[in-house]
């Protein structure tokens, strides 16, 4: 346990990103499913749930959760795969 009043506030702050970081993940991860999920069942809004999967990929890429390259790789994946759908 930190003594120091710098170290105390690094651990609440630490915490508090923890959690947001999280939950984005989790969002993440969520989106992504139900747009694999969309395209395997050839959904009618395949292509909304796509769409709001790439933003959050695109969100975790600016916040530092996702590597840029990885985003890429995801979206590609994603793109490639609604696009072998509707072919």
């Amino acid at each position: 346990m930190p003594n120091i009043k710098s170290a105390k506030k690094r651990v609440k702050v630490i915490a508090t990103k923890t959690a947001n970081n999280k939950a984005r993940k989790s969002a993440l991860r969520t989106a992504v499913k139900k747009a694999n999920i969309a395209v395997d069942t050839n959904s009618a809004n395949k292509v909304d749930e796509v769409r709001v999967a790439i933003k959050k990929i695109d969100q975790a890429a600016a916040n530092g959760i996702l590597h840029k390259n990885t985003a890429a790789r995801k979206k590609s994946a994603l793109a490639r795969k609604l696009n072998n759908a509707n072919a």
